[in-house]
Protein backbone atom coordinates (compact mmCIF):
# COMPACT_ATOMS: atom_id res chain seq x y z
CA UNK A 1 0.00 0.00 0.00
CA UNK A 2 1.40 3.39 -0.98
CA UNK A 3 2.21 5.83 1.81
CA UNK A 4 -0.10 8.77 2.48
CA UNK A 5 1.64 12.11 2.06
CA UNK A 6 0.31 14.81 4.40
CA UNK A 7 1.26 18.44 3.79
CA UNK A 8 1.27 20.55 6.94
CA UNK A 9 1.26 24.33 6.65
CA UNK A 10 2.33 25.58 10.07
CA UNK A 11 1.26 29.02 11.26
CA UNK A 12 3.37 29.97 14.27
CA UNK A 13 6.87 28.71 15.07
CA UNK A 14 7.04 29.83 18.69
CA UNK A 15 7.46 27.36 21.57
CA UNK A 16 4.69 25.02 20.48
CA UNK A 17 5.12 25.30 16.70
CA UNK A 18 8.88 24.73 16.77
CA UNK A 19 8.44 21.77 19.13
CA UNK A 20 5.86 20.33 16.72
CA UNK A 21 8.25 20.48 13.75
CA UNK A 22 11.08 18.89 15.73
CA UNK A 23 8.88 16.11 17.13
CA UNK A 24 7.48 15.20 13.71
CA UNK A 25 10.87 15.37 11.94
CA UNK A 26 12.43 13.19 14.65
CA UNK A 27 9.52 10.68 14.55
CA UNK A 28 9.16 10.58 10.75
CA UNK A 29 10.28 6.95 10.45
CA UNK A 30 7.95 5.91 13.25
CA UNK A 31 4.93 7.48 11.51
CA UNK A 32 5.88 5.79 8.26
CA UNK A 33 6.25 2.38 9.91
CA UNK A 34 3.25 2.57 12.26
CA UNK A 35 0.77 4.58 10.18
CA UNK A 36 2.21 4.58 6.64
CA UNK A 37 1.97 8.38 6.78
CA UNK A 38 4.65 10.71 5.40
CA UNK A 39 4.50 14.20 6.92
CA UNK A 40 5.86 17.26 5.10
CA UNK A 41 6.07 20.93 6.12
CA UNK A 42 6.16 22.81 2.78
CA UNK A 43 5.37 26.15 4.46
CA UNK A 44 6.14 27.44 7.95
CA UNK A 45 5.43 30.96 9.18
CA UNK A 46 5.70 33.35 12.06
CA UNK A 47 3.43 36.40 12.26
CA UNK A 48 5.37 38.32 9.60
CA UNK A 49 7.28 36.02 7.26
CA UNK A 50 7.02 32.54 5.74
CA UNK A 51 9.52 29.97 4.49
CA UNK A 52 8.42 28.07 1.37
CA UNK A 53 10.08 24.72 0.63
CA UNK A 54 8.31 22.47 -1.86
CA UNK A 55 9.90 19.25 -0.55
CA UNK A 56 9.28 20.14 3.09
CA UNK A 57 11.58 21.39 5.83
CA UNK A 58 14.08 19.16 7.64
CA UNK A 59 16.45 19.34 10.58
CA UNK A 60 17.95 22.62 9.30
CA UNK A 61 14.57 24.39 9.24
CA UNK A 62 15.54 27.10 11.77
CA UNK A 63 18.61 28.20 9.78
CA UNK A 64 16.68 28.11 6.51
CA UNK A 65 13.84 30.09 8.01
CA UNK A 66 16.16 32.82 9.28
CA UNK A 67 17.90 33.10 5.92
CA UNK A 68 15.09 32.56 3.41
CA UNK A 69 11.73 33.53 4.93
CA UNK A 70 9.83 36.29 3.13
CA UNK A 71 6.81 38.49 3.92
CA UNK A 72 3.56 36.73 3.06
CA UNK A 73 -0.20 36.87 2.86
CA UNK A 74 -2.46 33.87 3.38
CA UNK A 75 -3.36 34.19 -0.32
CA UNK A 76 0.31 33.53 -1.16
CA UNK A 77 0.17 30.28 0.79
CA UNK A 78 -2.99 29.14 -0.99
CA UNK A 79 -1.44 30.02 -4.36
CA UNK A 80 1.79 28.11 -3.57
CA UNK A 81 -0.22 25.05 -2.55
CA UNK A 82 -2.20 25.17 -5.80
CA UNK A 83 0.86 25.73 -8.01
CA UNK A 84 2.55 22.69 -6.50
CA UNK A 85 -0.63 20.63 -6.50
CA UNK A 86 -0.34 19.84 -2.79
CA UNK A 87 -2.95 17.36 -1.60
CA UNK A 88 -4.00 16.34 1.90
CA UNK A 89 -3.44 19.79 3.34
CA UNK A 90 -3.61 20.55 7.05
CA UNK A 91 -3.25 24.13 8.30
CA UNK A 92 -1.96 24.02 11.88
CA UNK A 93 -2.71 27.18 13.87
CA UNK A 94 -0.13 27.30 16.66
CA UNK A 95 -0.67 31.04 17.14
CA UNK A 96 -2.84 33.16 19.44
CA UNK A 97 -3.67 35.35 16.45
CA UNK A 98 -6.98 37.05 15.77
CA UNK A 99 -5.97 37.74 12.17
CA UNK A 100 -5.54 34.14 11.09
CA UNK A 101 -9.05 33.29 12.31
CA UNK A 102 -10.44 35.57 9.59
CA UNK A 103 -8.85 33.27 6.98
CA UNK A 104 -10.16 29.93 8.29
CA UNK A 105 -13.12 29.90 5.90
CA UNK A 106 -10.91 30.79 2.92
CA UNK A 107 -8.46 28.03 3.85
CA UNK A 108 -11.26 25.46 4.14
CA UNK A 109 -12.70 26.55 0.78
CA UNK A 110 -9.28 26.01 -0.78
CA UNK A 111 -8.76 22.46 0.39
CA UNK A 112 -7.26 22.85 3.88
CA UNK A 113 -8.22 20.92 6.99
CA UNK A 114 -7.47 22.80 10.22
CA UNK A 115 -5.89 21.75 13.52
CA UNK A 116 -5.60 24.50 16.12
CA UNK A 117 -4.25 25.21 19.56
CA UNK A 118 -5.66 28.73 19.09
CA UNK A 119 -9.05 28.85 20.85
CA UNK A 120 -10.28 32.11 19.31
CA UNK A 121 -12.23 30.68 16.35
CA UNK A 122 -14.41 28.84 18.85
CA UNK A 123 -14.87 31.70 21.32
CA UNK A 124 -15.77 34.61 19.05
CA UNK A 125 -19.34 35.14 17.77
CA UNK A 126 -21.65 32.19 17.28
CA UNK A 127 -22.16 33.40 13.70
CA UNK A 128 -18.46 32.83 12.90
CA UNK A 129 -18.59 29.49 14.73
CA UNK A 130 -21.49 28.35 12.52
CA UNK A 131 -19.99 29.78 9.33
CA UNK A 132 -16.82 27.72 9.83
CA UNK A 133 -18.84 24.54 10.40
CA UNK A 134 -21.09 25.14 7.41
CA UNK A 135 -17.98 25.40 5.22
CA UNK A 136 -16.41 22.30 6.79
CA UNK A 137 -19.53 20.36 5.87
CA UNK A 138 -19.77 21.87 2.38
CA UNK A 139 -16.12 21.18 1.50
CA UNK A 140 -15.83 17.93 3.48
CA UNK A 141 -12.98 19.12 5.69
CA UNK A 142 -11.99 18.61 9.34
CA UNK A 143 -11.33 21.07 12.17
CA UNK A 144 -9.86 19.67 15.39
CA UNK A 145 -8.81 21.71 18.42
CA UNK A 146 -8.38 19.44 21.45
CA UNK A 147 -5.27 21.38 22.58
CA UNK A 148 -7.20 24.67 22.67
CA UNK A 149 -8.85 23.35 25.83
CA UNK A 150 -6.12 21.30 27.48
CA UNK A 151 -2.80 19.63 26.65
CA UNK A 152 -4.53 17.20 24.33
CA UNK A 153 -6.29 14.79 26.67
CA UNK A 154 -9.54 13.77 24.93
CA UNK A 155 -11.95 16.08 26.76
CA UNK A 156 -13.72 17.32 23.63
CA UNK A 157 -13.68 13.88 22.00
CA UNK A 158 -15.32 12.36 25.10
CA UNK A 159 -17.93 15.11 25.17
CA UNK A 160 -18.66 14.69 21.43
CA UNK A 161 -18.97 10.91 21.77
CA UNK A 162 -21.47 11.30 24.62
CA UNK A 163 -23.46 14.04 22.88
CA UNK A 164 -23.71 12.31 19.50
CA UNK A 165 -24.67 9.02 21.15
CA UNK A 166 -27.77 10.80 22.42
CA UNK A 167 -26.58 10.97 26.02
CA UNK A 168 -28.19 13.76 28.06
CA UNK A 169 -25.42 15.90 29.55
CA UNK A 170 -26.61 17.60 32.72
CA UNK A 171 -23.54 19.49 33.94
CA UNK A 172 -19.93 20.29 33.04
CA UNK A 173 -17.58 21.69 35.64
CA UNK A 174 -13.94 21.75 36.65
CA UNK A 175 -10.68 23.60 37.08
CA UNK A 176 -9.70 24.49 33.52
CA UNK A 177 -6.75 26.81 34.20
CA UNK A 178 -3.40 25.18 35.04
CA UNK A 179 -2.16 28.54 36.30
CA UNK A 180 -4.99 29.03 38.77
CA UNK A 181 -4.87 25.37 39.76
CA UNK A 182 -1.26 25.94 40.87
CA UNK A 183 -2.22 29.13 42.75
CA UNK A 184 -5.12 27.65 44.74
CA UNK A 185 -3.50 24.25 45.32
CA UNK A 186 -0.63 26.05 47.03
CA UNK A 187 -2.84 28.58 48.79
CA UNK A 188 -4.95 25.78 50.28
CA UNK A 189 -1.95 23.77 51.48
CA UNK A 190 0.38 26.52 52.73
CA UNK A 191 0.34 29.41 55.17
CA UNK A 192 1.49 31.80 52.46
CA UNK A 193 -0.10 35.03 51.32
CA UNK A 194 -2.13 34.99 48.12
CA UNK A 195 -0.07 37.76 46.50
CA UNK A 196 3.24 35.97 47.13
CA UNK A 197 1.90 32.82 45.44
CA UNK A 198 0.81 34.93 42.46
CA UNK A 199 4.34 36.34 42.35
CA UNK A 200 5.84 32.84 42.42
CA UNK A 201 3.53 31.74 39.61
CA UNK A 202 4.64 34.71 37.57
CA UNK A 203 8.34 34.00 38.22
CA UNK A 204 7.81 30.38 37.17
CA UNK A 205 6.44 31.66 33.88
CA UNK A 206 3.03 30.12 34.50
CA UNK A 207 1.25 33.41 34.03
CA UNK A 208 3.63 35.34 31.84
CA UNK A 209 1.40 35.49 28.77
CA UNK A 210 -2.04 35.14 30.32
CA UNK A 211 -1.80 36.82 33.74
CA UNK A 212 -4.80 39.12 33.23
CA UNK A 213 -6.79 36.54 31.26
CA UNK A 214 -6.48 34.03 34.08
CA UNK A 215 -7.12 36.36 36.99
CA UNK A 216 -10.07 38.00 35.25
CA UNK A 217 -11.67 34.59 34.68
CA UNK A 218 -11.78 35.13 30.90
CA UNK A 219 -9.58 32.14 30.05
CA UNK A 220 -11.74 29.78 32.12
CA UNK A 221 -14.89 31.34 30.63
CA UNK A 222 -13.65 30.82 27.05
CA UNK A 223 -12.96 27.16 27.75
CA UNK A 224 -16.42 26.80 29.29
CA UNK A 225 -17.87 28.42 26.15
CA UNK A 226 -16.07 25.90 23.91
CA UNK A 227 -17.49 23.04 25.99
CA UNK A 228 -21.04 24.44 25.87
CA UNK A 229 -20.94 24.96 22.11
CA UNK A 230 -19.60 21.44 21.68
CA UNK A 231 -22.94 20.09 22.90
CA UNK A 232 -24.95 22.23 20.49
CA UNK A 233 -25.64 25.31 22.61
CA UNK A 234 -25.85 28.63 20.73
CA UNK A 235 -24.21 30.68 23.46
CA UNK A 236 -21.92 33.69 23.57
CA UNK A 237 -19.16 34.66 26.01
CA UNK A 238 -21.49 37.38 27.33
CA UNK A 239 -23.90 34.64 28.51
CA UNK A 240 -21.35 33.49 31.10
CA UNK A 241 -21.33 35.11 34.53
CA UNK A 242 -17.63 35.74 35.23
CA UNK A 243 -16.58 36.38 38.82
CA UNK A 244 -13.11 37.87 38.54
CA UNK A 245 -10.49 36.99 41.15
CA UNK A 246 -9.34 40.61 41.19
CA UNK A 247 -12.15 42.86 42.42
CA UNK A 248 -12.29 46.63 42.32
CA UNK A 249 -11.43 46.73 46.03
CA UNK A 250 -8.14 44.92 45.28
CA UNK A 251 -6.86 47.79 43.14
CA UNK A 252 -5.47 51.22 43.88
CA UNK A 253 -6.97 54.22 42.05
CA UNK A 254 -4.16 54.01 39.48
CA UNK A 255 -5.03 50.37 38.74
CA UNK A 256 -2.03 48.91 40.60
CA UNK A 257 -2.72 45.82 42.69
CA UNK A 258 -3.21 46.52 46.39
CA UNK A 259 -1.51 43.44 47.84
CA UNK A 260 -2.67 44.15 51.40
CA UNK A 261 -6.34 44.29 50.37
CA UNK A 262 -5.95 41.22 48.14
CA UNK A 263 -4.27 39.15 50.83
CA UNK A 264 -6.82 40.16 53.48
CA UNK A 265 -9.71 39.23 51.20
CA UNK A 266 -8.38 35.76 50.38
CA UNK A 267 -7.29 35.07 53.94
CA UNK A 268 -10.86 35.70 55.08
CA UNK A 269 -12.21 33.45 52.30
CA UNK A 270 -9.82 30.72 53.41
CA UNK A 271 -10.41 30.81 57.16
CA UNK A 272 -14.21 31.19 56.98
CA UNK A 273 -14.67 27.97 54.99
CA UNK A 274 -16.30 24.90 56.49
CA UNK A 275 -13.87 22.39 58.00
CA UNK A 276 -11.98 20.20 55.49
CA UNK A 277 -12.77 22.47 52.57
CA UNK A 278 -10.42 24.14 50.07
CA UNK A 279 -10.77 27.01 47.62
CA UNK A 280 -10.88 26.27 43.89
CA UNK A 281 -11.57 28.47 40.88
CA UNK A 282 -13.95 26.66 38.53
CA UNK A 283 -16.01 26.93 35.39
CA UNK A 284 -19.47 25.40 35.64
CA UNK A 285 -22.28 24.88 33.16
CA UNK A 286 -25.49 23.61 34.70
CA UNK A 287 -27.22 22.48 31.51
CA UNK A 288 -30.58 21.80 33.14
CA UNK A 289 -30.73 25.30 34.67
CA UNK A 290 -29.05 26.82 31.58
CA UNK A 291 -26.61 28.61 33.89
CA UNK A 292 -22.93 29.21 33.04
CA UNK A 293 -20.61 30.68 35.64
CA UNK A 294 -16.93 31.10 36.45
CA UNK A 295 -16.40 31.45 40.18
CA UNK A 296 -14.41 30.75 43.33
CA UNK A 297 -15.88 27.86 45.31
CA UNK A 298 -15.17 26.09 48.57
CA UNK A 299 -14.89 22.37 47.86
CA UNK A 300 -14.98 19.49 50.35
CA UNK A 301 -11.47 18.03 50.45
CA UNK A 302 -12.82 14.59 49.49
CA UNK A 303 -13.92 15.78 46.01
CA UNK A 304 -11.91 15.22 42.82
CA UNK A 305 -11.64 18.97 42.24
CA UNK A 306 -10.26 19.49 45.76
CA UNK A 307 -7.60 16.79 45.38
CA UNK A 308 -5.75 18.44 42.50
CA UNK A 309 -1.98 18.79 42.87
CA UNK A 310 0.58 21.09 41.24
CA UNK A 311 -0.85 22.68 38.11
CA UNK A 312 -3.23 19.83 37.22
CA UNK A 313 -6.53 20.54 35.49
CA UNK A 314 -9.77 18.59 35.76
CA UNK A 315 -12.95 18.28 33.71
CA UNK A 316 -16.08 16.67 35.16
CA UNK A 317 -18.94 15.66 32.83
CA UNK A 318 -22.25 14.75 34.49
CA UNK A 319 -24.79 12.80 32.44
CA UNK A 320 -28.18 11.20 32.85
CA UNK A 321 -26.85 7.66 32.46
CA UNK A 322 -23.96 8.11 34.89
CA UNK A 323 -26.21 9.98 37.33
CA UNK A 324 -24.28 11.47 40.28
CA UNK A 325 -20.88 10.00 39.40
CA UNK A 326 -19.24 12.28 36.80
CA UNK A 327 -16.89 11.22 34.05
CA UNK A 328 -13.58 12.73 35.20
CA UNK A 329 -10.69 13.68 32.94
CA UNK A 330 -7.63 14.98 34.77
CA UNK A 331 -4.33 16.04 33.26
CA UNK A 332 -0.98 17.38 34.34
CA UNK A 333 0.46 20.83 33.82
CA UNK A 334 0.69 22.11 30.28
CA UNK A 335 4.13 22.18 28.66
CA UNK A 336 5.14 22.73 25.05
CA UNK A 337 6.09 19.06 24.56
CA UNK A 338 2.73 17.79 25.82
CA UNK A 339 0.72 20.36 23.85
CA UNK A 340 2.68 19.51 20.70
CA UNK A 341 1.94 15.79 21.17
CA UNK A 342 -1.72 16.72 21.53
CA UNK A 343 -1.53 18.58 18.22
CA UNK A 344 0.08 15.54 16.60
CA UNK A 345 -2.78 13.38 17.91
CA UNK A 346 -5.28 15.70 16.18
CA UNK A 347 -3.17 15.79 12.99
CA UNK A 348 -3.11 11.96 12.94
CA UNK A 349 -6.92 11.86 13.35
CA UNK A 350 -7.30 14.13 10.31
CA UNK A 351 -4.77 12.02 8.38
CA UNK A 352 -6.71 8.83 9.17
CA UNK A 353 -9.93 10.43 7.92
CA UNK A 354 -8.17 11.46 4.69
CA UNK A 355 -6.87 7.88 4.36
CA UNK A 356 -10.37 6.45 4.84
CA UNK A 357 -11.83 8.80 2.22
CA UNK A 358 -9.14 7.76 -0.24
CA UNK A 359 -9.89 4.09 0.43
CA UNK A 360 -13.59 4.66 -0.34
CA UNK A 361 -12.75 6.29 -3.69
CA UNK A 362 -10.04 3.78 -4.62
Amino acid sequence: MSKLKINIVLFGIGNIGSTLINQIVESQEFFLESKNIDFHFPIITNSNVAFFEKEGVGYAWETNFLQLAVPFRVEDIIEFAKENEFENLIAVDATASNELIDHYTTLIQNGFNIVAVNKKANTLSIDLYKEIRENLKKYDKEFLYETSLDIGFPVLQTLRDLYYSGEKITKIRGVFSANLSYVFNRFSAEETSFSSILKDASLLGLMRATFREDLSGNDTAKKLLILAREIGKDVELSDIKINSLIKEGHLEKNGILNKEALDKSYKIAKITQAENHVLRYIGEYDVEKNKMEVKLVSEPSSSSVAQLKGADTIFEIYTQSYSEAPIVIQSGAACKQAISRGLIADILKVAEKIKNKEAIWA
